[in-house]
């Protein structure tokens, strides 16, 4: 029995086309409008001083300061030029998914002869 995905393959081109060009143009209007963050009022980042990374060894250990590093890291992704290449990355993820799903199974063989 042979089966015919045309209309499912031209669907699934056109989901696909839908996600990228909505993913990557998003990523271009934030890249081109993004602002730089705004400065520390206080005009240095207390996290950045070896005092302060001092005692938080002290009260919470290493792990409370790779924790922190990387909560800074997690921040960062989500304002400025920053947020542009996370959009990118999540709407790739979001393309190889849907790929993934929507791919039709090969159609099952009987091992029984009729």
């Amino acid at each position: 029995m042979i089966l015919n995905f045309g209309p499912i393959k031209g669907r699934r081109r056109l989901i696909a086309a839908a996600i990228l060009l909505a993913g990557l143009g998003s990523a271009l209007v934030i890249y081109f409008t993004a602002t730089p963050a705004p400065a520390n009022p206080f005009g240095y980042e207390p996290e950045d001083t070896k005092k302060y990374l001092r005692e938080m060894e002290v009260y919470g250990g290493k792990a409370n300061v790779l924790a922190s590093e990387f909560r800074k890291w997690f921040e960062s992704l989500w304002h400025g030029r920053q947020l542009a290449f996370t959009v990118v990355c999540l709407t790739l993820l979001l393309l190889f998914f849907f790929l993934f799903v929507s791919t039709p199974l090969p159609p099952e063989e009987d091992a029984s002869p009729r």
